[in-house]
């Protein structure tokens, strides 16, 4: 039950594994399409594989680092980290995102633009036709494991299926959702260009084609940074994780009132709870101090709880 509160162990440990399943998928099928397009793109010439090459090439380099995220993740708190380590998991995707600007975008259009600029030797196109068809089937299975598990976490929270692939706090998931749908995106780019060049016996729009699928990446990369750059700065919960926050705090018999509460985000599925409340009856200041750690125990028992932090409210503070 990811991204809620109440959840099971069992659920969060199941939606952990299941982001690790799919980037598994990502990163095998992607390492035998970087492998395949780069042979053809250097005995093709087309300046469209060239650019599918790097984009694979980058993908691939990416699944290692959102397999580090998710391994360095998961390492239980200590001292120096009270929260856990849930918020390497942004800067591995991070660092994952920019190589796909770098190694893929860049690439990409510096490939195309030069392509426009110097004269092309015949192509032969046979084999990236062949090699587009397999990668096409290769990117379909990992996207569909991707589309698989963020359609069924959706559907579990009542959300749009997009908006869960962007706004959800497991950036793994993100990362592949996004790169295999870019992937399959650019393969249909490449192919266009690849087929209109040999339709008109220009290589303009093989070399448009390469342009064209380094800008597709540079728009993901950059919707992949600025995701992360947000959990790494203090990304708090949506009001629905934060409504489900308070009705559980209320619901327990010891408060009387909330009066403030803030979620924020600490790593995937894990949230840091700071709550101020009224309780109900007058005991005395150290049987109140006990059931403050009482109730944050409690709370800590949700597995999406990394840590929970109760004070108590002024007599004047307004319930939410």
């Amino acid at each position: 039950m990811p991204e809620t509160l109440a959840a099971s162990g069992a659920e969060v440990e199941a939606a952990d594994s299941e982001s690790t399943t799919t980037v598994v998928v990502a990163f095998f099928a992607n390492l035998l399409i970087a492998v395949s397009k780069t042979v053809v793109a250097v005995f093709s010439g087309s300046a469209s594989m060239v650019a599918e090459s790097a984009h694979s090439c980058a993908d691939t380099g990416n699944q290692v680092l959102l397999l580090v995220a998710d391994r360095r993740s998961r390492h239980p708190a200590d001292e120096q980290h009270p929260y856990g380590y849930g918020r390497e998991a942004y800067v591995w995707s991070m660092l994952a995102a920019l190589g796909l600007f770098t190694a893929g975008a860049v690439v990409s259009v510096w490939n195309g633009v030069s392509a426009l600029f110097r004269e092309e030797a015949e192509a032969s196109y046979l084999w990236a036709w062949v090699v587009l068809g397999i990668a096409f089937v290769f990117e379909g299975t990992s996207f569909f494991q991707a589309f698989r598990q963020t359609r069924r976490e959706a559907k579990h929270l009542d959300v749009e299926l997009f908006e869960h692939a962007l706004n959800t706090s497991d950036p793994t998931l993100r990362a592949v959702f996004a790169e295999d749908s870019a992937a399959l995106s650019g393969i249909v780019i490449a192919a266009l260009g690849i087929g209109l060049s040999q339709l008109t016996g220009s290589p303009v729009f093989d070399a448009v084609g390469s342009i064209a699928v380094g800008l597709l990446l540079g728009v993901v990369a950059i919707v992949l940074i600025n995701q992360n750059r947000r959990y790494l700065t203090g990304m708090e919960s949506n009001e629905r994780l934060r409504d489900a926050a308070i009705d559980k705090v209320k619901s327990m018999p010891e408060v009387d009132k909330v009066s403030y509460l803030r979620l924020e985000y600490v790593g995937p599925r894990q949230v840091l709870l700071m709550t101020r409340v009224d309780f109900a009856g007058d005991d005395p200041e150290p049987d109140v101090a006990r059931s403050l750690r009482k109730l944050e125990q409690a709370l800590e028992e949700d597995p999406n709880i990394a840590e929970a932090v109760i004070t108590l409210s002024t007599p004047d503070e307004p319930a939410l």
